[in-house]
C-alpha cells in the first residue's frame, strides 16, 4: 500500500469536503462525515485543517480555483464570441460531469450570506476574492467589456439555479437561454 504525503492526503480532504458540503451545505455537513469519506480520523482531520471553518474555505477555494482553471484553459488565445462559447461549453462539461462543483458554489454563497448576517465577514472575504478573479478571468478575454462579462456571469449564475433546481434541458425555462444563444449566433450579429 503506497502511503499519501500530507498534501496529497490534505487535497483528498478537500475534494471530499466538496461533496459533502455540496450535498449538505456548511451547517448540514459535519466533520465526521468527511473523514470519513476519506477514511480518516477526525483528529487526524484537524492535524490538517484546524477546523471546520478552514476545511470549507479550502474546499471553497478549490471549487472556485478549478472554474478559474477551466474558463482559463478554455478561452486560451481566444477573443470575444469565441471566448464566450469556449468557456460556455467548457463550464457546461465540467458541471454535468461534477455537479458537485456547481452545489458547491452554491452552498458557497449561502455559507457566505448566513456568516455575514451573522458578522463573520471571513467567509465573505476569502470566498468574493475568488469570485473577481474568476470575474477577471471571463472579462479579460470578452474584451474587458463590462456587459459582455456581466451578462456572461448572469446567465452562468441562472444556468447554475435551473440545474440545482433539475429543471431538464428540455423545460420551457430554458427557451430564453436558447433563443438568446441562437440570436447571439444569428449572421450580423
Amino acid at each position: 500500500m503506497v502511503r499519501m504525503s500530507a498534501e496529497e492526503r490534505r487535497e483528498s480532504v478537500i475534494r471530499a469536503a466538496v461533496k459533502e458540503f455540496a450535498r449538505g451545505g456548511y451547517h448540514g455537513t459535519s466533520t465526521e462525515a468527511i473523514a470519513k469519506r476519506v477514511g480518516v480520523s477526525q483528529p487526524y482531520l484537524f492535524r490538517l485543517f484546524p477546523g471546520k471553518k478552514a476545511i470549507f474555505l479550502a474546499a471553497a477555494e478549490w471549487c472556485m480555483e478549478t472554474t478559474i482553471r477551466t474558463f482559463g484553459d478554455a478561452s486560451k488565445g481566444l477573443e470575444g464570441e469565441e471566448a464566450l462559447h469556449a468557456m460556455a461549453n467548457a463550464y457546461t462539461q465540467v458541471i454535468a460531469e461534477q455537479p458537485e462543483r456547481l452545489l458547491m458554489q452554491l452552498q458557497m454563497y449561502i455559507a457566505v450570506g448566513a456568516a455575514e448576517q451573522e458578522g463573520d465577514h471571513e467567509f465573505g472575504e476569502a470566498v468574493r476574492a475568488s469570485w473577481m478573479r474568476l470575474w477577471d478571468t471571463v472579462h479579460l478575454p470578452l474584451g474587458a467589456d463590462v456587459e459582455e462579462t456581466t451578462t456572461f456571469m448572469a446567465y452562468g449564475m441562472l444556468i447554475n439555479c435551473l440545474i440545482a433546481m433539475g429543471f431538464p434541458s428540455d423545460h420551457r425555462v430554458w427557451e430564453g437561454i436558447y433563443e438568446s444563444s441562437r440570436r447571439k449566433d444569428a449572421p450580423g450579429k
